[in-house]
């Protein structure tokens, strides 16, 4: 019988078998890119580490500094301040009540050991009580007829209480109309009745505006004003006699 020898035969591989052995290869790529790509990753690790040490304590140092400055110096700073300025809203208070000018005097100054709301101010700028310290020291100076220094703080004062901040707006609007700048107080006034719309501050200031447009000859302004508090504002003090003002304004228009 016979024998061949099959020389140089190449088998036909089927088409399974070929998609094995491509997936096979293309997975063993992949690998091979990984691993390069991690070698060389770590090469760069390696090499910059210092650098990638370095970066890492600084955050952990700027986190740490806000930590303990948030902790040790801001809430420590904000106890004292809210402390210290007791005496000095107490003193605010008594002069109010005893209408006597010479406690206000204490209260922005202080008295032996206690601080007053000028130092306050300065020395705890940045805490909350340092802030209303500027709001007291702008309303004592309004009350002592200081009009620009009224001005002066109670435009450093800021809060988001909707009530506070109405009343320091409309009280720059005061100190304005006091010193017949009448264009500068109709504007905060407006800005005051705007701040937000309750019962109490906004016909105060609607009241005010309106007045002020009218030595301003914006008469349309003014009756709309006056018009707003007939209508929505009618329990109001400022409602009282309205329809006077309201013809008034109409007749000017």
């Amino acid at each position: 019988m016979a024998t061949y020898k099959k020389r140089g035969f190449k088998g036909k591989i089927k088409p399974n078998r070929l998609e094995e052995i491509e997936n096979k290869s293309t997975t063993a790529n992949v690998f091979k890119s990984l691993d390069d790509g991690s070698s060389k990753t770590q090469v760069w690790v390696e090499k910059n580490q210092n650098k990638i040490l370095t970066l890492v304590g600084l955050v952990v140092i700027v986190l740490a500094s806000y930590y303990a400055y948030t902790n040790f110096v801001v809430e420590p700073n904000e106890i004292n301040a809210a402390n210290e300025i007791y005496f000095s809203q107490q003193k605010y208070e008594e002069a109010l009540t005893t209408e006597n000018d010479s406690i206000f005097d204490i209260a922005l100054n202080g008295e032996n050991d206690n601080l007053g709301f000028i130092e306050l101010a300065d020395r705890f700028s940045g805490t909350k009580a340092g802030n209303l310290a500027n709001y007291y020291m702008g309303m004592i100076y309004l009350k002592k007829n200081d009009y620009q220094n009224a001005i002066k703080y109670l435009s450093n004062f800021e809060s988001n209480d909707i009530m506070l901040s109405s009343i320091s707006v409309g009280s720059i609007g005061d100190a304005f109309s006091e010193l017949n700048q009448y264009e500068e107080a109709y504007e905060f006034y407006t800005k005051a009745h705007e701040v937000s719309e309750n019962n109490y501050t906004t016909p105060i200031y609607l009241f005010k505006s309106a007045i002020v447009a009218l030595e301003l000859g914006k008469f349309s302004s003014a009756y709309d004003n006056f018009t707003k508090i007939k209508y929505e504002y009618s329990e109001s003090l400022q409602a009282k006699n309205i329809d006077v003002y309201i013809s008034k304004a109409e007749a000017l228009k």
